[in-house]
């Protein structure tokens, strides 16, 4: 194992703990930095995630973290990133070992394009969903679902999302007991009014996650106004706009308008009640 590593260590070229040869910075995430590098035991392209422990607040954090991880290697799905190990390298720095994403994140597509189509968003939100019900079956939450956390391929009815970073938010949240700082580790314009009153990434929160992500799919909008937190946080105690009413110049299905809208009430009872739910309702309205 090397003797100390930090971030300005890990460089094209370098093998880390005598097995990962790094080939490249591959993305950088709120609280982590990831790598594409090779693993040389499996020779296969893997990306690693590294979590500093100047993260915590002593090494009692950083070890719950690491344990409300580990659950994720049981979570089988095409559509959620494979986690395959976790390691403590040196100077604890917690290392998560994955499959590398392919294809890229869904903020650049929709950056490029605006918005996607109607059978694109379907198939899009049921095969999301389709991993995220993996997920709960595992009894865990995503915790922060996001453009940025999604990966996608493909397009129409081929497109192939990738939910990346499961867990990290929840896992922090739960480690750092930080629940009256929730917001802070979330991401507010997708994060339902209840994590700013300090709940926890829950099942309803993940669904919610999702149908904010499909309504800006749909719509080229985010559908909470607002620039800062104050004024996000006061738009979420309200349903979400109809979309006709916030978009002239796109025309969205009002079925799949109202099979969105659902998922992102602000009551989290009024929304539906798992992931199996929501797909269902997304596969009733594909042509």
């Amino acid at each position: 194992m090397d003797a100390s590593l930090t971030l300005f260590d890990i460089v094209p070229g370098r093998t880390i703990a005598d097995r990962f040869e790094v080939v490249r910075a591959n993305r950088q995430g709120g609280f982590s930095t990831a790598f594409e590098i090779r693993d040389l035991d499996a020779s296969e392209p893997r990306e690693l995630q590294l979590f500093p422990v100047g993260l915590f607040e002593g090494g009692g954090q950083a070890t719950a973290f690491r344990a409300l991880l580990a659950p994720w290697l049981k979570v089988d799905s095409v559509h959620v990133l494979r986690v395959r190990e976790l390691l403590t390298l040196a100077d604890d720095i917690l290392a998560v070992i994955t499959d590398l994403p392919t294809g890229e994140p869904l903020r650049a597509r929709l950056e490029r394009e605006k918005s996607l189509t109607r059978d694109e968003v379907i198939a899009l939100g049921t095969r999301m969903l389709e991993g995220l019900a993996e997920i709960h079956a595992q009894d865990l939450v995503h915790g922060d679902i996001k453009p940025n956390t999604i990966f996608v391929e493909g397009e129409e009815e081929n497109v192939r999302p990738l939910l990346v970073d499961g867990g990290v938010t929840h896992g922090l949240w739960t480690a750092k007991n930080l629940g009256e700082k929730t917001a802070l580790i979330g991401t507010p314009y997708y994060a339902p009014i209840e994590q700013f009153g300090g709940d926890a990434p829950d099942v309803r929160s993940d669904i919610y996650n999702v149908a904010t992500v499909l309504y800006e799919c749909a719509t080229g909008r985010m559908p909470w106004a607002g620039k800062t937190f104050l004024d996000v946080f006061q738009s979420k105690l309200s349903d979400p706009p109809e979309m006709r009413s916030d978009v002239s110049d796109i025309q969205v299905d009002p079925e799949l308008e109202a099979v969105i809208r659902k998922g992102c009430l602000a009551d989290r009872n009024r929304r539906y009640a798992s992931a199996a739910e929501f797909q269902a309702a997304l596969e009733a309205i594909r042509d």
